[in-house]
């Protein structure tokens, strides 16, 4: 149920990048104003809100946070089909951010309280499959409708179903019990005193931010890629989605998958759960490269599934390394503070910052000025990967053991 709710928090998120075609050509959008729709819109209060959300979870149930984050988000995807304007979309694309903002942190939490530490990366990739799952099925589900009735139809339909699972979760999903409080323990950290406690650990920073800069790149070519392929190659709207679809689930699946299996074989070494995220950063960087530079459809697809799957591995280590910064009681505070900063620069810098730089290619490049503005940023993955290294020379002393 948690990965059913995680494909929808995707699927709302995403869907706006294949729609963004015939968004642009109705309400009259710049890729700047889409980028700013894709990113700035959602970002900023979903990284920002998380936070407190997660301390609400933290200290109250986490499932119930959950549903009710699931309700808010999908009315706002709803309200999305509605839009008449930038404004409009703008306002209901940071309602959907404000719903999303309770549903990740806390159920990193859960599968976290769910899980013994040996078996953690794997059921946090599975939980992260989400990602590429609902991303995938945005792509083709927004694709589908746009192609046979319109646009704002994709909106009403997806949103109407987060709606409708939202009681079945909460059926579903318990809380598991809480340790009773211990006579004379310290009081349960607020989220001041938690980020205290991040805060002195560099592998938190290298963590957060290697992450975050290879999520500028995830969300933004994630983003933009559907409109690359409209741009490059003479193909419709229904056959780009399948080929995002495609791209997105064999790689993206695999890549997330192998991740978390292979953190937790290696996981007896921690600095393994940095070192793997940072080997697949940098071989992933120069075959996207090859697949941006390529001409051919076909050879396009197959180069991307690689580098797709190899963007996605970071999910499972990193993820658990974070949940191991912090004792149990704190881990989605902590999981919010991590995301606060993946993000706001990630999500927030990476689809807006894709979309200004196209815009300056345009006169330059013409169509092909998306091309150009994902090879210009193409070597963040190369820093995710320095990053990621330098996290793994302070891993295992920042380490909290969790009592048997």
């Amino acid at each position: 149920m948690l990965l059913l709710v995680y494909i929808f928090n995707f699927l709302d998120r995403m869907m706006l990048s294949i729609l963004a075609a015939p968004i642009q050509a109705e309400l009259g959008l710049s890729d700047g104003e889409m980028g700013l729709l894709g990113g700035l819109a959602f970002a900023v209060l979903y990284s920002t809100l998380a936070v407190p959300l997660s301390a609400v979870a933290d200290r109250t149930s986490r499932s119930w946070v959950i549903t009710i984050a699931l309700v808010f988000w999908s009315a706002f995807t709803a309200l999305c089909g509605m839009a008449q304007s930038f404004l409009h979309l703008f306002l209901a694309r940071v309602g959907v951010g404000v719903g999303e903002a309770g549903g990740v942190a806390p159920s990193y939490a859960l599968v976290a309280d769910y899980f013994p530490p040996r078996r953690r990366a794997t059921a946090l990739a599975i939980y992260s499959l989400g990602v590429p799952v609902g991303s995938a099925i945005g792509v083709l589900a927004g694709g589908y409708f746009a192609s046979t009735v319109d646009w704002r139809t994709a909106f009403f339909v997806m949103g109407g179903l987060g709606i409708l699972i939202a009681p079945l979760f909460k059926l579903v999903v318990k809380d598991p019990p809480r340790a009773a409080p211990v006579e004379g323990a310290p009081p349960r950290k607020s989220v001041w005193a938690v980020f205290r406690l991040l805060s002195r650990k560099p592998s938190f920073w290298f963590l957060a931010f290697g992450a975050a800069t290879s999520s500028m790149l995830g969300y933004g070519i994630g983003f933009w890629k559907p409109s690359y392929i409209l741009r490059t190659f003479d193909i419709g709207l229904w056959e780009t989605s399948l080929f995002i679809g495609g791209v997105l689930l064999l790689g993206g699946v695999t890549g997330m998958l192998a991740g978390g299996a292979i953190a937790d074989r290696l996981g007896g070494n921690r600095k393994w759960y940095a070192r793997l995220p940072a080997i697949a950063f940098i071989l992933g960087a120069p075959i996207y490269a090859a697949g941006v530079l390529t001409d051919n459809l076909w050879l396009a697809f197959a180069l991307f599934i690689v580098p797709q799957g190899l963007a996605y591995v970071w999910f499972g280590p990193v993820l658990t390394a974070v949940q191991h910064l912090v004792d149990p009681p704190a881990r989605a505070t902590a999981s919010a503070l991590f995301l606060l900063i993946n993000n706001l620069i990630g999500l927030g810098g990476g689809i807006y910052g894709l979309g200004l730089i196209s815009d300056a290619y345009a006169p330059i490049y013409g169509d092909a000025s998306l091309r150009m503005s994902i090879l210009t940023v193409l070597p963040l993955y190369v820093v995710a990967g320095v990053l990621m290294l330098l996290a793994a020379r302070t891993i295992g002393r920042d380490w909290v053991e969790e009592a048997a």
